[in-house]
């Protein structure tokens, strides 16, 4: 890859990683610095990197700057959660979003990146399997149940809008 090609990839799929990493991330500020991780460990490996891999080889590496990033903070058992106003919020949540929200909110880090890899980003079983380093057969079964436990609660009555 060559530094025009990963001038492109930053400007094609920056935001696309960065919505990827605070939707699972819930925090602004974490998911920048993850952002910048991998774009920066994207720069020092370029040259091994076939541009039309680029998506999916810079994904994996979010991903796993993300685990990295959940697993220190799980470690260092930080006891002051997220405070409201460091969540993300920007225009006001209102309904469906919100509920959807509150929903994802509530599966673990593995269903929640599968449902955020195929749902919002598009992604195959394979291509997802390569970025979590899951199977296909796994990310199958772990993103039904994710979507189980998604209807489940969404379909409650106190959730209904």
């Amino acid at each position: 890859m060559t530094e025009r090609e990963y001038n492109e990839c930053v400007s094609q799929h920056a935001d696309n990683v960065y919505r990827f990493i605070v939707k699972n991330l819930r925090n602004e500020e974490d998911a920048k610095d993850v952002v910048q991780t991998s774009f920066e460990k994207l720069w020092r490996n370029r040259v091994r990197v076939d541009m039309l891999k680029s998506k999916s080889y810079l994904f994996t590496i979010a991903y796993n700057q993300m685990i990295d990033h959940i697993r220190k903070v799980k470690r260092i058992s930080l006891q002051d959660e997220f405070h409201e106003s460091s969540r993300v919020m920007g225009p006001a949540q209102h309904g469906v979003k919100k509920e959807l929200d509150q929903a994802l909110a509530l599966l673990n880090e593995t269903q929640r990146s599968l449902v955020m890899l195929k749902d919002y980003e598009g992604y195959s079983y394979e291509e997802i399997g390569k970025i979590t380093g899951l199977n296909s057969s796994q990310v199958k079964v772990y993103l039904h149940r994710a979507r189980i436990q998604l209807k489940n609660y969404l379909v409650k009555p106190e959730n209904i809008i």
